[in-house]
């Protein structure tokens, strides 16, 4: 699998699961000649089956690196994120998973039972697990909103599975918006949402970042009990800044990717 495909496999995915993303792409792609994806942001459980390693195998076996390492402890989550050495402009992949360890028994039981026994080894092995979306079956709405109680991060992985939760455009690219407050400006003026949690810009250019996001679109999902509206996926918008020795920075910072993840909350 080329890298091309499989970012056009996850980026289908995500545009089927919240249309409005491709409606924002859309926007951006009519005054832009092109729209740089910076990176893209993946979930899954701290376990040996499923776990941050198989996530990441696929983009290694092409070629990407591991390049940083985050904790969010509040959040109980770990993540790393990854870049490709030799082909710089291919998107940066963030990989986070949740620390079950660090979760109630009643949590680690519902995901332990219902989510990754459920699925496949091999499925789990393969370069189509980063987009193999749910692999189980019959989801209850009561379990969704206990596990949304404890972890927003486990409910949301518990209906949408393994998938990218974002793309985010690179504002660097951009050549007619001189900052993220421009592009905030006109992603609202068109009826988009954002992300208010830590304001709507988290970062600054003294981090050497700055990033926005639009609010997940809730989407209907089907449960035991009926049809639900659940937030799905959302677009983010990055500003990266030099570091002190001129290059710019690519990594991320813990602050502002702690409130990045509050875009799929369901409040």
């Amino acid at each position: 699998m080329s890298p091309e495909t499989l970012f056009n496999s996850l980026w289908e995915q995500y545009i089927a699961l919240n249309p409005a993303v491709a409606e924002i792409h859309q926007l951006f792609a009519e005054h832009e000649d092109q729209v740089i994806n910076d990176h893209i942001a993946l979930r899954t459980f701290q376990h040996e089956k499923v776990g941050i390693s198989k996530v990441a195998k696929v983009f290694e076996e092409l070629g990407y690196r591991r390049c940083g390492e985050y904790t969010f402890v509040e959040k109980k989550l770990s993540a790393v994120h990854l870049e490709h050495p030799e082909q710089p402009s291919l998107p940066k992949v963030f990989i986070s998973e949740l620390k079950l360890n660090e979760c109630s028994e009643e949590l680690q039981r519902i995901i332990q039972s219902e989510v990754i026994n459920s699925i496949d080894p091999d499925l789990a092995n393969s370069a189509e697990f980063c987009f193999s979306g749910r692999s189980w079956d019959n989801i209850c709405y009561d379990t969704y909103e206990m596990l949304r109680q404890e972890s927003e991060y486990a409910a949301w992985m518990y209906v949408y599975g393994y998938m990218a939760n974002h793309f985010t455009v690179k504002v660097n690219a951009l050549s007619r918006f001189e900052s993220l407050e421009d592009v905030n400006a006109f992603v609202e003026s068109h009826g988009f949402q954002l992300n208010q949690v830590g304001g709507v810009i988290k970062g600054s250019p003294e981090q050497c970042l700055e990033q926005s996001s639009t609010i997940a679109e809730k989407r209907p999902v089907t449960f035991i009990e009926g049809n639900r509206e659940i937030p799905s996926c959302f677009y983010e918008f990055a500003r990266r800044y030099p570091t002190e020795n001129g290059i710019e920075f690519s990594g991320f910072i813990e602050g502002n990717a702690d409130k990045i993840f509050e875009s799929t909350n369901m409040k």
